[in-house]
């Protein structure tokens, strides 16, 4: 398996003086029409100076900018004028998302956005946007990704597009606490179909439920179909990774699972393979005991995060034969990993 460093924070500049960039992480990843790769990286930034006080910046109306008398605590960011002023902290950082082009390899960094590409929202994601997953349906480009507010908290959120440049903002599908939400590319038995990471902490683990739409707006017919596993590698939880792709043998998906070592949290990859014609039924699944890859280098054991590798981004190879694996590195870069779809099928125990 080939893994390579893409993305760091010093490769870009912070949104406004004074912040500072914590974690170039978590991409959403597709091909374009061209052959090349398009990132819509998560760009995690914090403000020292506000920090040090314990507060933090959100992002607000225009009305609410103007009542904020502290103008040391207050400022504009980007072309669309984002304006945000100072609240206690509940994030130790606040994301927005940049776009990267990369070679058709997907293994070359050729551009990279220096301004916000996808701000959060005053009301709607003032404390920041995360994590965001893409994929095509037909001449549409969807979206999902976390937003986080004061009034609807963790919800999963979607976006849809034409161009990858101008993005309607559909709102919250999945509401609190729901995150890790992927749109399969197509539509099956007439419906779309989502998995998404709906979180209790009373009974059950947080684990991957499927759910199901006419619309994409709103979502039913929930159910749990792949649940975390005494002690494994995904023993405390798991949330699907990059959006399912298409193969012979089903729909892969990647996924992520989290242990606890000595109480710290350690975030593995694993594969599952579900039924194309029934994506409930689960065709074959990494052992227990053997995740399909794991925190290996320093890159993700050491950053903001530790021991954390979080797919997001899968695209197909030109050869058809590998998939690039898109990842955040300790909550702090991000990494691609090349891999044959042979050896991930390999990899698997089928039932």
């Amino acid at each position: 398996m080939e893994i390579k460093i893409l993305l760091k924070p010093k490769d870009f500049k912070p949104s406004y003086k004074s912040w500072e960039i914590e974690g170039i992480l978590n991409p959403g990843a597709i091909r374009l029409p061209n052959k090349k790769i398009l990132l819509m990286v998560r760009v995690a930034e914090s403000f020292p100076k506000l920090k040090e006080q314990n507060f933090c910046p959100i992002i607000v109306t225009k009305k609410e900018y103007d009542k904020e008398k502290d103008k040391s605590l207050k400022g504009v960011i980007g072309k669309n004028k984002n304006y945000f002023v100072s609240d206690s902290c509940k994030l130790p950082t606040i994301s927005h998302f940049r776009k990267v082009i990369l070679s058709k390899d997907g293994l070359k960094v050729e551009k990279k956005s220096q301004v916000q590409d996808f701000s959060p929202a005053p009301e709607t994601s003032e404390y920041g946007v995360e994590d965001p997953r893409i994929v095509r349906i037909g001449g549409k480009y969807l979206m999902t990704y976390v937003s986080v507010s004061e009034a609807s908290g963790v919800s999963a959120t979607l976006a849809i597009s034409s161009d990858l440049k101008n993005w309607e903002r559909r709102g919250i599908i999945f509401q609190e606490q729901n995150k890790d939400v992927v749109i399969f590319p197509e539509k099956i038995n007439g419906k779309f179909v989502a998995l998404n990471r709906p979180e209790s902490n009373i009974i059950s683990k947080a684990d991957i439920w499927i759910s199901y739409s006419k619309d994409l707006i709103y979502w039913g017919r929930e159910k749990n179909i792949l649940r975390t596993r005494e002690y494994s590698w995904e023993e405390a939880r798991n949330g699907a990774g990059p959006p399912p792709i298409k193969t012979k043998k089903g729909w892969l998906v990647i996924y992520h699972g989290v242990r606890l070592v000595d109480n710290n949290s350690v975030y593995s990859a694993g594969a599952v393979l579900l039924d194309l014609k029934n994506p409930e039924k689960i065709l074959a699944r990494s052992p227990a005991n053997k995740p399909l890859y794991s925190p290996e280098n320093i890159f993700e054991k050491q950053g903001f995060m530790n021991n954390v590798t979080f797919p997001t981004g899968l695209v197909e190879d030109l050869n058809k034969k590998d998939v690039l694996i898109y990842s955040g590195g300790a909550d702090t870069i991000t990494t691609v990993r090349k891999i044959s779809l042979e050896k991930i099928f390999k990899s698997l125990e089928y039932y």
